[in-house]
């Protein structure tokens, strides 16, 4: 008596329902290619809105904490615009001007760090848990509900605004919230890109998909300064439902492998099974398998080589960035440039700068690692030339509105740079390393250990520059100084181990050339 044959996936249940309908209206399936780029554009908007939501709170802190006067030199850093200075709003309420009880105390400055750190604090833990979960649930569903808690709880922050609320538990409550909701994207968007993405071009490609980050940030920086006369709570509600209504997107329609929706690999996008001249037996993805993958334990992806040095380096790398992403318009704002002092929404404004810097190094690191096969050498040495610029950005950025447009624009571009590359090829390449034997079903474990750790250092920077604003500014970039050099030395056994690898691959072509002479 024959065995029965065992029922046939149904590929075409599995695709997203945005998708079936793509491929109903052109009356055909869709290529790799097509759901590629689908992949690119729905996972770079779902990530730009939640930095976009994230940067909301940089802003409006100059609004619930007015330190120093506000001269109102009215600066964008292109140009002058009705849109991005509207006129001040006389609507009567009590934060206009003098703040947002109880952010406008002695210790407000405290405060505001303190609720960074617990937005921070549980996005860092979060990460570890949405990576593991990742790995084993739907990431488009997981994906989709984590977008659209992000957008009800940032908005809710804003709704604090009309209800009068001057609890600091509430805000504090809500920020942690919104932490939680937040951890759950950025190791849903690298494991479903590097999916799809081959590794020969993968720095490349994801350093311009990386460009979400620093988009975002400047997104979020535009809308929140333009909505920030009408009454800061717009500032947050308005980039809420933006995620929430791009969260409905990522549900409709987001492909999270090739696999699911039945699509087959461009011969080009299979990964070569030899690097530097080593010979590898075992592809790093597999396409099919005999046995079903099972998802790589916590502590296993630990061991994987690479994953702590760059997890640390991270640390650090993030630590200087997220100080920058929460306190970047603040310092602006309160410091005087040229003799006067920028207004809230101005600070927003120029402080882009140091996100379009961002999409630079970002784009500039993956195609340096690219060519170079080496991605620890490209993220050291961009750690390493942060910390000067760094330098003249401190001692020289108040000379002048040029000058300090253009030290944050080279400041932003070494900061960002080895910060993208790391939470996207590298952490890609780490999820399907050769050591995991072809189970692709590491890339979000792998991603949130790197990012979490970093994400525990992103936590820090802005709690401690809370506490050393009030006593010195000078003091708080002496610490980012200290983050980026310690954040390139981590990784100098792994620069040293490519370094040695370029010395052997240069001797073989020797000896290759030397044998056929």
């Amino acid at each position: 008596m024959g065995s029965l044959p065992e029922p046939v996936p149904d590929c075409n249940r599995a695709k997203p329902v945005g998708i079936r309908f793509v491929e109903h209206i052109k009356k055909g399936g869709l290529s790799y290619r097509s759901h590629q780029a689908i992949v690119l554009v729905v996972t770079f908007l779902a990530y730009a809105s939640y930095h976009a939501a994230r940067k909301t709170t940089s802003i409006v802190k100059s609004a619930l904490d007015p330190q120093s006067p506000d001269v109102g030199l009215k600066f964008v850093p292109w140009k002058a615009s009705y849109f991005f200075n509207p006129p001040v709003s006389t609507t009567s309420t009590s934060m206009q001007g003098n703040g947002w009880a109880p952010f406008n105390g002695l210790d407000g400055t405290t405060l505001l760090g303190e609720l960074d750190v617990a937005f921070l604090a549980v996005y860092a833990i979060g990460m570890y848990f949405s990576g593991h979960l990742g790995d084993r649930m739907n990431l488009r569903i997981f994906l989709t509900v984590g977008m659209i808690g992000t957008g009800v709880f940032t908005s809710l922050f804003g709704a604090g605004y009309w209800a009068n609320i001057h609890s600091i538990y509430f805000f504090f409550i809500i920020q942690v919230l919104a932490g939680l909701f937040q951890s759950t994207g950025w190791p849903s968007v690298v494991a479903v890109v590097g999916n799809w993405c081959g590794k020969s071009k993968r720095g490349l490609i994801m350093g311009i998909w990386n460009a979400h980050t620093s988009l975002g940030n400047i997104l979020g920086s535009l809308i929140a300064s333009a909505l920030l006369s009408y009454g800061w709570g717009w500032s947050f509600v308005v980039p809420g439902f933006v995620i929430a209504f791009i969260g409905l997107v990522v549900f409709l329609f987001l492909p999270v492998s090739p696999e699911s929706v039945g699509a087959e690999r461009d011969v080009d996008e299979l990964d070569s099974p030899k690097k530097n001249g080593e010979s590898v037996k075992e592809p790093l993805l597999k396409l099919e398998s005999d046995e079903e993958e099972k998802a790589v334990g916590f502590m296993e992806a630990w061991r994987i080589p690479g994953v702590a040095p760059f997890a640390f380096c991270l640390f650090f790398a993030k630590l200087v960035a997220y100080t920058f992403l929460y306190w970047l318009p603040f310092y602006i704002s309160h410091t005087a440039i040229d003799g006067q002092y920028l207004s809230s929404g101005a600070a927003g404004n120029l402080s882009t700068l140091f996100d379009i810097g961002g999409i630079l190094g970002g784009i500039l690191a993956g195609h340096i690692s690219d060519q170079l096969n080496a991605r620890a050498i490209t993220a050291a040495s961009f750690m390493y030339c942060a910390i000067p610029a760094l330098f003249f950005f401190r001692s020289y950025g108040h000379l002048s509105l040029t000058i300090n447009m253009a030290l944050l624009f080279i400041t932003g571009m070494f900061v960002n740079g080895p910060y993208a590359l790391i939470t996207t090829a590298v952490s890609a390449d780490l999820g399907t390393h050769s050591s995991l034997k072809g189970n692709s079903r590491a890339l979000a474990t792998v991603t949130a250990i790197i990012d979490g750790t970093g994400s525990v250092g992103a936590a820090i920077g802005p709690l401690l520059t809370g506490y050393i604003s009030a006593r010195s500014w000078s003091a708080v970039f002496t610490m980012l100084m200290s983050a980026a050099l310690v954040a390139g030395l981590f990784l100098t056994k792994l620069v040293v181990a490519e370094v040695a690898a370029k010395f052997e691959q240069s001797r073989h072509k020797e000896r290759v050339h030397e044998d056929l002479a």
